[in-house]
């Protein structure tokens, strides 16, 4: 008889002797494949060996080591580049165990052209693809919003594109409502809006104090030689430029750039709180949620918080932080290596620092207990709902589906998530519908191609053992959308493993005459104030507004479709190149020969191409 593979302490032992006492990254899996943990250590053969014992150890890393079947390891030069490395794998792969930040989008930033004879203004996210100065991190759009709102009416710097800009004959209404200074049509010297650009560069360094005392000298001189259109002018910019300031909130006075992070944990969940300092000004805060284990102490979390956090993130000069954290020096050093400059973590005692760290902790309370709130409700909406569809356990996930078109036309599906945590946004997936024999405005033959493609791929992970299976479906439909929903499972062989209703609108389509069809079972109605039926509408309402998002999207993109798409050979250099030369598909279209062999990038062979692609259409 076949020993059974070993797993837990027996595994580990093994892999023990193997390895060296050097720095390096482990990770370890269940007998399924699933990733269970993540960790780094200055010496892989020290840590690794601590685990052939399941004492000693938090619950949550004593279930690890019960069920690890399976471990990788990766050496590092030094414990620091096992740090950064450690981050980079938590953030990308989500081990069950660790603690993991989430909703950790990029920031927005403020960018300053420098590759343009005239910088344009705009807001950016994400890799740093263009030439300029960026200003940020934002902690929020309409934070980047009202900046560059506010900013163009002190500046008059263009947000237009390039192509835009290249075409222009005449000022457009940005310049009308003195929100640019139209440099596209030389309404303003090159070197006058040069100076714009720079004193918009102060000001977004904090230079802001200098820039205003100059333009109300400038103001003062107007209006004394009796210029009072250019005083009028001044005016609206320094009120522009007041109106920031005034948004600043809490403005320290000694402190340039800097974050404020601090953590309030309260029954096993946490927030942390994030204040940007930039160049003397707040740009915003945002509250974050971590997930773990309910063990987990303060210091723990704020480690993994800070490791993460700045895994895809320029750290600033200085972070103050309300606790202590473990291994403070080595994630100082590997911060200083990201920012490629010093880095000091602190955590202040007294002085205005200490109050912007306590400021900041006081609003992570708050938003903690306003998620405790949030989540008590929506833990008895769960509840709520269990019990009308009398499911096995609360629903951790919950999908939602629709279909939207028009006509049949530019057909996709939509896929809403749901669970403990509310709406889980990452997890939404989009259906172009493909099959090109269904009939324009068959909602049922386009349900049956969006299920069937994403439980065709449930099967494949539930074989491959690392499936996440709804807790329950909605359809927005009624009992065709049912039948057909069930068809679709049986096919499959998962009619059984999910429980699926679809929910119908009144007859005159408002909200609280909604009609549920489950199988085998007669249509009914629940109260018009049940808060499960708020909750049900809610789950069908959001899967509504991304299918209607994702189509308007797919329409779009179809209509600005360019002709040049079409042409065999135009790429998208060749593609503006043409747009360049010509400025639109449409002089393109009646372009000469020897026209379309000038513009720069087109080789003669491609000009032909594109000449005769227009003239055989």
């Amino acid at each position: 008889m076949e020993s059974s593979p070993k797993t837990g302490t027996e595994l580990i032992k093994d892999y023990v002797r193997q390895l060296p006492a050097t720095p390096g990254v482990y990770r370890m899996s269940d007998a399924n494949g699933n990733l269970l943990y993540v960790g780094k250590a200055k010496a892989l053969k020290k840590r690794v060996n601590s685990y052939t014992k399941t004492s000693g150890h938090p619950r949550r890393i004593q279930r690890v080591i019960s069920a690890t079947a399976l471990m990788e390891f990766i050496l590092t030069e030094t414990e620091t580049e096992a740090l950064l490395l450690e981050s980079n794998l938590i953030k990308r792969l989500k081990p069950r165990y660790n603690i993991l930040l989430r909703d950790d989008k990029s920031f927005l930033h403020i960018l300053i052209r420098e590759d343009h004879s005239s910088p344009q203004i705009l807001k950016t996210r994400g890799r740093r693809k263009k030439a300029g100065e960026y200003f940020g991190p934002f902690a929020s759009a309409a934070a980047v919003h009202r900046t560059l709102d506010t900013m163009q009416k002190a500046f008059l710097l263009r947000n237009c594109t390039d192509a835009t800009f290249a075409n222009r004959t005449r000022p457009c209404i940005q310049f009308q409502i003195k929100r640019c200074s139209a440099p596209c049509t030389d309404e303003i010297l090159p070197e006058d809006y040069s100076l714009l650009v720079k004193q918009a560069t102060d000001f977004l360094r904090g230079k802001s104090s200098d820039l205003n005392e100059k333009l109300n000298r400038e103001m003062q001189e107007a209006a004394t030689h009796h210029d009072y259109e250019r005083a009028g002018d001044l005016r609206d910019r320094i009120r522009a430029l007041s109106s920031i300031t005034a948004n600043q909130m809490v403005n320290p006075a000694h402190i340039t750039n800097a974050d404020i992070i601090a953590i309030e944990l309260i029954g096993g969940i946490s927030c942390v709180r994030v204040f940007f300092f930039r160049n003397g000004q707040n740009w915003g805060e945002k509250a974050f949620f971590p997930r773990h284990d309910k063990d987990a102490s303060s210091e723990e979390i704020l480690t993994a918080f800070l490791g993460q956090f700045y895994e895809n993130k320029t750290p600033p000069a200085l972070i103050l932080i309300n606790k202590q954290i473990t291994e403070k020096d080595l994630l100082v050093e590997a911060l200083s290596v990201r920012a490629g400059k010093n880095v000091n973590i602190s955590l202040p005692l007294r002085g205005e620092k200490a109050k912007l760290v306590e400021n900041a902790r006081i609003n992570a309370a708050n938003a903690l207990q306003r998620q405790l709130a949030a989540t008590a409700s929506r833990n008895n909406q769960l509840a709520g709902v269990k019990k009308l569809f009398n499911l096995p356990t609360l629903p951790s996930r919950i999908e939602t589906y629709d279909n939207s078109h028009v006509s049949g036309k530019h057909a996709v599906g939509g896929m809403i998530v749901a669970g403990e945590d509310g709406f889980e946004k990452a997890k939404y997936r989009k259906f172009n519908i493909k099959n090109s024999d269904i009939t324009a405005g068959d909602d049922y033959a386009m349900m049956r191609e969006v299920l069937s493609r994403r439980f065709s791929r449930l099967v494949k992970e539930i074989e491959q053992g690392n499936a996440e299976i709804p807790d329950l479906v909605l359809i927005d439909g009624g009992q065709g959308h049912l039948s057909t929903s069930l068809e679709v499972l049986e096919s499959l062989g998962i009619k059984d493993q999910i429980t699926i209703v679809a929910i119908a609108k009144g007859r005159d389509r408002d909200a609280g005459r909604e009609q549920f069809f489950l199988p085998g079972k007669k249509p009914f109605r629940l109260a018009h104030n049940d808060y499960v039926l708020y909750f049900l509408q809610q789950l069908r309402d959001e899967a509504h507004r991304y299918a209607i998002g994702v189509h308007r999207a797919k329409r779009k993109s179809a209509t600005i479709k360019s002709p040049f798409d079409e042409i065999p050979g135009v790429g998208p250099i060749r593609k503006k190149a043409l747009l360049a030369h010509f400025g639109s598909a449409k002089q393109a279209s009646g372009a000469s020969l020897s026209d379309l062999e000038a513009v720069k990038g087109l080789s003669k062979q491609t000009a032909r191409t594109v000449y005769n692609w227009f003239h055989e259409q």
